[in-house]
């Protein structure tokens, strides 16, 4: 089993050093040589090379490329570079977390040149190495006769753990409605300890409370997991600034609501309590305080 893995960052390269325990021959690139040297030395499983065209010339027919690359320009360029080193019937895999309509598109681009595609949602961040990942996987099932030696190896077990779902462009969206979800549940574990920690006359203490949550209640998993690991280091998180990145896919699932006509109003508001600590609703707060002034000349703070 020969595979190319193509961008061996965090998530690529641990993803590599799975494949590479299963039995899976790698063939990998990444723009660090550092990367490259370090994971090639790793496991003799693991074959690094300096470029992806010298890669693609050693690797291998029908071939495999599994791209961990982020989504959006970086991904446009490594797909025309690929089509330019593949042959007709050869699999690209994009392990990005890109927009599915755009790995529709994709799909429709490289059918047409005689390339299989299958796009594939990943989750399990740093603690897929040991545990596994899962595999949200979409495309036709030739491609995927193609790619699931890989994915049984990848998730958590040859049964379980990942899904093909359907037709090019499913495997992102199901992974854009996992994140959407992972939103709202992250949100609401925030909320739920923030209103324990400013309870200050019960002096709780919430490492104490999130750990024994973990035993038998329902709101127990994985997400709870790294709270308590969380609270159980530093409490008071006193040094983490108050801000919180969106990475597109909370935004597309709420914008693909909407398109639907489905109502996902958790989802939607934990997405604008991101802005929040983005700075995004400061004008909102002003103005805010600017009416209350108004209508009730109640007092501006001001700088």
């Amino acid at each position: 089993m020969q595979i190319a893995m193509i961008g061996l960052g965090k998530m690529g390269a641990n993803m590599t050093r799975r494949l590479a325990a299963g039995g899976a021959t790698i063939f990998g690139f990444d723009v660090s040589a550092e990367t490259r040297t370090q994971l090639a030395a790793e496991h003799a499983n693991i074959r690094s090379f300096d470029s992806v065209a010298s890669l693609i010339a050693e690797l291998p027919s029908p071939r495999v490329v599994w791209m961990m690359l982020p989504a959006g320009e970086i991904s446009e360029t490594m797909f025309g570079e690929l089509t330019a080193l593949l042959a007709p019937g050869d699999l690209i895999i994009d392990g990005a977390n890109a927009m599915y309509k755009d790995s529709q598109r994709h799909a429709k681009e490289l059918n047409a040149k005689g390339f299989k595609f299958m796009d594939a949602g990943v989750s399990g961040g740093v603690w897929g190495l040991a545990n596994g990942y899962t595999i949200m996987i979409g495309g036709e099932k030739d491609a995927f006769a193609m790619a699931e030696p890989f994915v049984k190896i990848l998730a958590p077990a040859s049964d379980r753990g990942w899904i093909h779902a359907g037709p090019a462009g499913s495997g992102h969206y199901v992974k854009m409605v996992h994140n959407g979800i992972e939103y709202g549940m992250m949100q609401a574990f925030a909320e739920g300890f923030a209103l324990l920690e400013a309870k200050k006359e019960l002096n709780l203490d919430l490492a104490e409370v999130a750990e024994t949550w973990r035993h038998g209640s329902v709101i127990r998993s994985w997400l709870l997991d790294l709270t308590a690991d969380t609270l159980k280091n530093d409490t008071k998180l006193e040094n983490i600034q108050p801000f919180v990145p969106d990475s597109g896919e909370g935004r597309w699932t709420v914008l693909e609501a909407v398109e639907l006509g489905v109502p996902a109003p958790v989802i939607a508001a934990s997405l604008f309590q991101r802005y929040t600590t983005q700075g995004k609703g400061d004008y909102v707060a002003k103005l805010l305080s600017m009416m209350r002034n108004a209508f009730g000349g109640h007092h501006v703070a001001k700088k």
